[in-house]
């Protein structure tokens, strides 16, 4: 029949969905590379990350044996737990779309994943020891410059540092940085949020927005972050997968999405929280 599912429509509907989600997973997760990156290999659900100590070298004179520099890093545990979605696509839902459903399906399913993942690496801002604002006034250059001073203050390489913001406080900062949008004087990166609302670099971090992240329970309050690679991880045990499985009675195919990954603050030290409220509601 015309439109029976066979399993050649069935492997064209999987390997377009696949395509769609692994792209779409990769491109709209802002904090996947922003991190620290691990596999979780060997059988194991679960990964030990090394922490080790900062030393220092000393002066030493002509023919001096040194002394002995013990290096006992601690570890910090990540475990992987499971991330998914589903959904059923009948056949005639399928024949009926004016447009690739299967395609359609993979970006939704891919743009779920990646808001997860980005979700749950947000959540670790609030448990940074450090904090720039309280969550009652907006934000501005200066607490982006003072979240800077407690990252140098650990001598990072502020080339691995990024500030992650939501858009409506991005938005406040922009407006700082713009002087209302009346500067006629403004500099480059004031003229460059004025012509495409892009922040850019700041302070040498580059500043990144998404939606990724919950108020705290007040209208226009959130909590971003500033923070060095090595402050959070990602730890996945599996990549984004796509399965389908045939219902012959139901004349529909399920769709399943997983993940299989974990999340965890690695130095405390090398992040810090900036909470404010949008002027903007």
């Amino acid at each position: 029949m015309a439109n029976e599912s066979t399993s050649s429509t069935l492997s064209e509907l999987y390997t377009e969905i696949v395509a769609e989600a692994q792209f779409v997973a990769q491109e709209q997760s802002i904090m996947r590379n922003l991190v620290r990156n691990y596999a979780i290999t060997g059988g194991g659900k679960a990964v030990e990350v090394p922490i080790y100590a900062a030393v220092s070298a000393a002066a030493v004179n002509e023919a001096t044996d040194l002394s002995n520099t013990a290096i006992n890093p601690s570890s910090q545990t990540i475990t992987a737990s499971e991330v998914g979605i589903m959904t059923t696509l009948t056949d005639l839902a399928r024949n009926a779309a004016p447009r690739n459903v299967a395609a359609d399906i993979g970006r939704l399913f891919g743009e779920a994943i990646a808001k997860k993942q980005d979700q749950d690496l947000i959540a670790l801002f609030d448990g940074f020891s450090s904090a720039v604002g309280d969550g009652t006034s907006a934000i501005n250059a200066a607490a982006i410059f003072n979240a800077l001073s407690t990252l140098r203050e650990n001598a990072l390489n502020i080339n691995e540092c990024a500030v992650v913001l939501h858009p409506k406080i991005a938005f406040d900062l922009k407006a700082n940085l713009t002087n209302t949008f009346a500067n006629a004087n403004a500099n480059d990166l004031a003229n460059e949020a004025l012509r495409s609302g892009f922040v850019g670099s700041l302070a040498g971090m580059n500043v990144f927005e998404t939606s990724n992240m919950s108020n705290t329970g007040n209208a226009g309050d959130y909590k971003g972050g500033a923070f060095h690679r090595d402050a959070i991880a990602l730890a996945e045990m599996q990549g984004l997968k796509i399965e389908t499985q045939r219902d012959a009675s139901l004349r529909a195919d399920e769709i399943v999405a997983t993940a299989v990954y974990g999340v965890g603050e690695i130095h405390d030290s090398y992040g810090v929280e900036l909470h404010h409220d949008s002027s903007i509601q």
